[in-house]
């Protein structure tokens, strides 16, 4: 058994496509592409793999990830090849890596993710890159804390910004507002970069029109075990030959 941590890009109009659909999705790709996937034992055996960070409708990235389980393998190279020839418009596999034996999955080490957020095409921008500068350096950057409160289907809960944002800068792109976020993701604390971005329009007295924000997933990380930050989860894979 070989352990497989496998990146790829998610784009287009694939974006609208929901998280169940895509498991579906790479489990017919992986048939397809003949890769000697592992099967669970049972009465309903089922491919061993698991993604690392849903990702929401809508939202592009080019920074995915799933983990699979196979009982041999071909090169990086090779497998990179045999799964983008059964891609579709708007999936890209870009890395395949073999993991350590001892390696935990991708799901359940994740610890931060990257964003871009910016203006969609057609849509009124409401403050100049100047002033959200400021905006950010007031809300965000001098508080000592940053208290939110976020909502799911049964509760609420208060969050404290300060510890869960690592990084929130804006920048002009194409003549708009680009912001970047790093972000706490996972299963504890799992933060929307657009509840970040929707907390500081208030703050600012404007209204977040969600509609006309396109947002971008860079990549996923997992802590570094020596404490230097945060991991690519490619990087804690080696290439295939």
């Amino acid at each position: 058994m070989i352990k497989i941590r496998i990146k790829f890009r998610k784009y287009g109009v694939m974006r609208f496509i929901g998280h169940l659909d895509i498991m579906r999705y790479f489990q017919k790709a992986i048939r397809r592409a003949e890769i000697d996937i592992c099967y669970s034992e049972g009465f309903s055996p089922h491919q061993i793999m698991s993604f690392a960070a849903p990702l929401g409708v809508g939202i592009t990235s080019d920074g995915e990830y799933l983990d699979i389980e196979v009982n041999s393998t071909c090169s990086s190279r090779e497998a990179i090849r045999a799964l983008n020839d059964t891609m579709v418009e708007g999936v890209e596999i870009t890395g395949y890596v073999k993991l350590p034996d001892n390696a935990k999955t991708a799901m359940s080490i994740v610890a931060a993710a990257d964003y871009d957020l910016f203006y969609k095409e057609g849509y009124e921008v409401p403050l100049s890159v100047t002033e959200l500068q400021d905006g950010i350096l007031h809300f965000f950057k001098e508080q000592e804390e940053v208290l939110i409160t976020k909502k799911t289907k049964k509760s609420e809960k208060v969050m404290d910004l300060k510890a869960l944002v690592y990084d929130f800068e804006v920048s002009e792109r194409d003549g708009k507002p680009c912001f970047y976020l790093k972000l706490s993701t996972g299963s504890s604390d799992n933060l929307k970069p657009e509840l970040v971005v929707a907390s500081l329009y208030k703050f600012m007295g404007i209204a977040y029109e969600e509609n006309a924000i396109q947002i971008h997933r860079r990549d996923v990380y997992a802590a570094d075990d020596n404490g230097a930050g945060f991991i690519s989860l490619l990087a804690m894979g080696e290439e295939l030959l």
